[in-house]
């Protein structure tokens, strides 16, 4: 059963959203969107240049298969797989490790999602039911994919 919750924005959300107009608006100038855009961007640069982000043809050799395939599973959620500079992707080499791999699929159809962006930020996101640890690190320290799986379904709704 899905309750509504009232989010309101945080402290550092609404600095943002006034910062620099004299209103009491409730929304971003264009300004501050670019801003937050640009950030954005810059994030996606620097998370597709880390070093734990291979290509496709690495991601085939590490899993003893072919680039097809992986593409073939970055689009049906099996596998994470983020745009790279307009075609091909990049994915996380740590996807392939034997305590995430079963969880991925599962895991894309609990989200709702088989969106690389949206599967990469649930796993890397600190979660308050997890105490904090991102479900990647909880998943790598014993948690067990049940548990990681009704998180993600709970956030889906």
């Amino acid at each position: 059963m899905n309750t509504p919750t009232n989010h309101s924005p945080s402290a550092t959300e609404t600095a943002l959203l006034r910062h620099g107009s004299s209103t009491d608006s409730l929304y971003a100038t264009a300004t501050q969107t670019q801003a937050l855009l640009r950030s954005g961007a810059q994030y996606r640069r620097e998370r597709m240049d880390a070093a734990d982000m291979i290509s496709t043809d690495e991601a085939a050799a590490l899993a003893g298969s072919t680039r097809v395939t992986i593409n073939a599973w970055i689009k049906a959620g099996r596998c994470i797989g983020v745009v790279y500079l307009r075609r091909g992707f990049k994915l996380p080499c740590w996807q392939f490790e034997p305590v995430i791999w079963p969880v991925l699929q599962p895991l894309a159809k609990a989200l709702g999602t088989s969106d690389g962006w949206q599967l990469l930020s649930f796993l890397e996101s600190p979660a308050n039911a997890l105490d904090g640890q991102t479900p990647r690190a909880a998943l790598e320290q014993g948690t067990t994919p049940e548990r990681i799986l009704a998180l993600a379904t709970a956030e889906a709704y």
